[in-house]
């Protein structure tokens, strides 16, 4: 059992706050670890609200697998290139399902049984716009879809582009399922903290820019799963966001969208569970007591 009383916990405002504020927040964050501390596991929490720039954060600067969490940036750099110029959404590209390891060119296939999506493996030989295949890499986590966008994209590019935003820690190296890579530990990785500046940023319309950030926040409201940020939400809340998950480890990442227009950023990662049902309904406990306090602070 992690001990929570030995995590690092901050409590950040990008405005100053007061004291009434701060000492809601430390409340919140103790009422967080009590949750989190039910579970077998390693959490990492980053929360921000885009109208007081109150922020909370645990572990928030903890490396994390990033599982399928990397598709935002992934996103983030298609709208980056096509604001260059370099393609547009409607330009297709060819379904395959073959792909060149990170370590040494070496070809490798996917495994449809190991996807969160069927049909776009019924369609290799035919041509689907980019547009499409990101949303299917979004809302139904398609590994095929990010394989062959992250291909096109280039990750170096998309990593490139994190450092120019000032993210340090988070890393886009390859598609999935390079078994060479994963073998020789050359993962995607992220922390809370710098998953959250990403959804900040295009909270307030400042990723790529504001008609981008626009339709990301689009995209990201029609994701399939919903077990974690939005799952104990009251219905007219609006949640755009995107999982991951690989074994042992649960990861959710968004905006909150309240009945108001408010927006806040929230990313609850994990690793090491031994109970993933039980983490996943702690996590959207969680996620539950993040919206009570960001209506009740203002």
């Amino acid at each position: 059992m992690i001990n929570f009383r030995r995590i690092l916990v901050v409590v950040i405002a990008a405005v100053p706050i007061t004291s009434t504020a701060q000492s809601e927040g430390e409340l919140v964050l103790e009422r967080i670890r009590e949750e989190l501390n039910k579970n077998n596991g390693l959490f990492a929490l980053s929360y921000r609200d885009a109208s007081t720039g109150i922020q909370l954060t645990i572990n928030g600067n903890h490396i994390f697998h990033a599982a399928s969490t990397m598709k935002t940036p992934v996103m983030m750099e298609v709208f980056k290139q096509v604001r260059q110029g370099r393609f547009k959404l409607t330009d297709s590209l060819v379904v395959k399902n073959e792909f060149k390891s990170i370590v040494d060119g070496s070809l490798y296939s996917l495994d449809p049984r190991e996807d969160s999506e069927f049909t776009l493996y019924e369609q290799l030989g035919r041509k689907r716009t980019i547009g499409d295949l990101m949303y299917l890499m979004i809302i139904s986590s398609s590994n095929l879809a990010t394989n062959l966008i992250i291909e096109f994209v280039d990750p170096k590019e998309v990593t490139r582009t994190l450092r120019s935003l000032g993210l340090k820690h988070i890393e886009v190296l390859r598609g999935v399922e390079d078994g060479k890579a994963f073998a020789r530990g050359l993962n995607n990785i992220v922390t809370a903290l710098d998953l959250m500046q990403i959804f900040d940023k295009m909270a307030v319309g400042q990723l790529v820019d504001q008609a981008s950030s626009e339709q990301m926040i689009t995209i990201l409201r029609d994701q399939k799963y919903r077990e974690i940020i939005p799952a104990q939400l009251p219905a007219d809340v609006s949640v755009a966001h995107k999982t991951g998950w690989i074994n042992g480890v649960q990861h959710d990442s968004g905006i909150v969208i309240l009945p108001d227009g408010r927006r806040y950023s929230l990313v609850i990662l994990s690793a090491g569970l031994t109970d993933e049902a039980a983490a996943i309904k702690s996590m959207a406990a969680v996620s539950r007591m993040i919206y009570d306090y960001a209506v009740h602070v203002r």
